[in-house]
């Protein structure tokens, strides 16, 4: 028990900030059309506290959903029942998947039948509480990070969960009453006499008997709900299938109040994960004057696609979709769904839309179609982006057009087509073998098929597989005519490999940039055009010749930038783009701080625009809860960027239109304070120290301008060539690496979230 008070004061004297007293609903007008059966906003209910973060169940997990979420939140345990008939939270009725037991009592795992199913482990019915004192509970979801396990949370009773976290509301799930009847363990006892000296708000149980038999016999302000599992399993204590019951809520009113459901029994989804049709469950029950709840909300698992694996978007759907709206969710998240209810929902028309941060698509939408097609560019254009990129790659007869890349493998199936024998190398470039732009001519890029990126896909998380091949590439001119006839404020031309076309294919990538502007009538828009790239020497040269926004972009992590070389970049550049880990590094996907790099760049009056924001889980650090609005919110108001380039720019957009921005932002729309989560990790569970990122210096970013086009083409390499090729940067110029370094500083920071 020492163990614990410990670890909670720890968490909470580095995770609360002063602000998050002032815990305050930010639900905007008070006639929001809810449709929940009271007519309120719907409750979040953390399932085992923030158990996406600590361990479900756990004292450092009860107390990080209370500070991160709404005023109201309701806390979730499950209860189990010890040998000696004591109530504890647990996740399941076995032990060993949710705490150490396996490891402290080795030979005791028992094999028992559970609803009918042979089962073995380690069962709380088999130990006393005392048994369980020196047991400790874990992360039993493994894609979740096990750096807290170090900090020995020990198992605690529904009292002790409550004289220690408070919660403003309790949940009590009973899922196995007449497992433990069986053994001779009443969980009826046990929550009558727990709620005489507990206020106990909601119970719910998979058993209708359970649910009849404490009707009478609990405060009539608590809450009995009907959990449904499975449509075609068996409910233990009636024997009928929960399908047959969902088609008789009348007779569910009789011993509850409302349902608990999975999330799919509200919006199903097919085999290849993508939405079908709502049903009617929401509407029936409340006709019924049946509550309804839903379960089921994590963020770290993929989505159905329809949601672009955006959590908010997906509880929006069950909230505020015109139709209807739940009246809870349970979530191993509440930060999210806190968010979601409390800022994003029923959006005002007339609302003001934030300025910052400015929304640049990466590729279009990519994370939805094929990146730099017409269906990526139309996707970013209709979620709201504000600036829409074209990176530049040229064809061999000298047509400029959009692709992420040179080497054509990357976002098409040329390698299948007939020019796969056109795969040679460019080390200036990249190394290994490619099948690059310059081989093929204009006509020919044309005919080849584009391919979505999934750059997580050793994750086994693939991005909109049923549009994986949709669309068609884009030439600048047709791409800048796209963007001309749509609303969205300006364009963002990338252009790389300058010296190397010009040297070695003969094109001047520049030169038809500028052309393809002009041509389409931007040469009197130039606030409306922007250039990037990362190497000066191309920056220079556009500024010799046109009068554009130039935006150089730092493609290193760094940790500073000396002064001098601020100063040097301000001669040819407008605005920045820096990496993610410039600004918050992280090690091991914990954030460990934040540099100077944003606050140095925009004291000498540079805008700083940081990349790449995606929306899957796996994209972000432990920190931003593998929720993309939190890491969005950390980097525009935990940094004061000015701007973000993202592969799913509604995300950013929609934050840009929520309720909750401002000075009086609440804690679940607050952002984090970085390096905190790295202070509740015990010492032996500490990832690596890593060395600190090199500080940005004049040869970084000096180049000599860029070289003449060549007349005549350089021989080709050849795939296979054994001839050593020294490796250059993207310019053609050797860079000197950073020589500057300078001492870690590890910051100790007191709270999560920034005052």
């Amino acid at each position: 028990m020492c163990t614990s008070r410990a670890t909670t004061a720890l968490l909470v004297s580095l995770l609360v900030s002063s602000a998050i007293s002032v815990l305050v609903s930010a639900q905007g007008s008070t006639s929001s059309p809810w449709q929940t059966l009271s007519g309120n906003p719907p409750l979040v209910i953390a399932k085992g506290g923030f158990s996406g973060i600590f361990p479900d169940s756990s004292s450092a997990a009860y107390s990080l959903a209370l500070i991160t979420s709404v005023p109201d939140v309701v806390s979730w345990c499950d209860v189990q029942l010890t040998k000696d008939g004591a109530g504890i939270c647990a996740p399941s009725v076995k032990l060993d998947n949710s705490t150490d037991i396996s490891n402290i009592f080795k030979d005791q795992s028992s094999t028992y039948s559970v609803n009918g199913v042979d089962t073995q482990g380690w069962f709380s019915i088999d130990f006393t509480l005392n048994d369980l004192a020196n047991v400790v509970l874990t992360q039993g979801i493994y894609s979740r990070t096990n750096k807290f396990d170090g900090n020995l949370f020990p198992i605690l009773t529904v009292q002790d969960m409550v004289s220690q976290v408070k919660p403003p509301a309790l949940w009590l799930n009973i899922q196995h009453d007449m497992f433990f009847t069986q053994h001779n363990l009443s969980m009826r006892s046990f929550v009558i006499a727990t709620s005489k000296s507990v206020i106990i708000n909601y119970i719910s149980s998979p058993e209708v008997d359970f649910l009849r038999s404490i009707a009478r016999r609990v405060s009539p302000t608590t809450k009995l709900i009907f959990r449904f599992m499975g449509q075609d399993a068996l409910e233990p204590s009636i024997n009928q299938t929960y399908g047959s019951l969902l088609k008789n809520l009348t007779f569910v009113k009789t011993f509850a109040s409302g349902i608990l459901v999975p999330k799919v029994y509200i919006w199903p989804v097919d085999g290849s994960n993508y939405l079908q049709a709502y049903t009617s469950l929401v509407s029936d029950a409340h006709k019924a004057g049946l509550t309804v709840f839903a379960s089921d909300f994590v963020n770290d698992v993929p989505l159905s696609y329809n949601y672009s694996f955006d959590p908010v978007a997906e509880t929006l759907s069950y909230v505020d979709n015109g139709a209807f709206s739940v009246d809870g969710v349970i979530t191993d998240f509440p930060i999210t769904s806190s968010a979601a209810i409390r800022c994003f929902a029923h959006p005002s028309k007339n609302g003001s839309v934030q300025a910052k941060p400015l929304v640049i698509s990466f590729n279009g939408a990519s994370g939805d179609y094929p990146g730099c097609t017409d269906l990526a560019y139309s996707k970013a254009i209709q979620d709201g982006a504000d600036i829409i990129d074209c990176p530049v790659q040229m064809s061999k007869d000298g047509i400029p057009f959009c692709l992420s890349s040179a080497n054509l493998i990357d976002s098409s199936n040329v390698a299948t087509t007939q020019f796969r024998n056109l795969m040679t190398t460019a080390p200036e470039i990249q190394s290994g073998t490619g099948i690059f732009s310059f081989s093929l001519n204009w006509s020919d890029i044309q005919t080849l098929i584009p391919a979505i990126a999934s750059p997580y896909s050793q994750f086994k998380i693939f991005r909109n597989p049923a549009n994986k091949n949709a669309g068609k590439f884009l030439s600048l001119s047709e791409f800048l005519v796209l963007v001309k006839n749509s609303s969205v404020s300006g364009v963002l031309i990338g252009i790389e490999n300058a010296a190397y076309l010009a040297e070695k294919q003969s094109l001047s990538v520049t030169e038809a940039v500028l052309a393809a502007l002009s041509k389409a009538g931007f040469s009197n828009q130039t606030e409306k055009v922007m250039i990037k790239s990362t190497n000066s020497s191309v920056l220079m040269k556009i500024k010799e010749n046109a009068n554009y926004k130039l935006v150089y972009e730092v493609d290193e992590n760094i940790r500073d930038a000396n002064n001098d070389t601020v100063l040097d970049i301000k001669k040819f550049a407008d605005s920045v783009v820096v990496m993610k880990n410039s600004v918050f590094p992280a090690n091991q996907f914990f954030l460990t701080g934040i540099t100077d790099v944003v606050t140095k760049l925009r004291a000498f009056k540079l805008p700083v625009y940081v990349q790449t924001f995606s929306n899957e889980f796996v994209s972000q650090a432990w920190d931003f809860f593998s929720d993309a609005t939190v890491e969005v919110n950390s980097f525009v108001v935990g940094s004061d960027v000015d701007g973000v380039i993202t592969d799913f720019p509604k995300t950013s957009a929609s934050y840009k239109r929520n309720k909750c921005l401002g000075s009086a932002a609440p804690p679940y729309m607050s952002p984090v304070q970085p390096g905190s989560l790295m202070q509740v990790i015990t010492t032996p569970m500490l990832p690596p120290a890593q060395a600190p990122y090199p500080v940005l210096i004049e040869s970084d970013v000096d180049e000599p301008p860029l070289p003449a086009v060549k007349t005549a083409l350089a021989p080709a390499s050849i795939a296979g060539s054994t001839a050593p090729v020294p490796t250059q940067p993207k310019s053609g110029q050797p860079k000197l690496p950073a020589s500057i370094f300078l001492s870690s500083l590890v910051m100790l920071l007191p709270t999560l979230f920034l005052l």
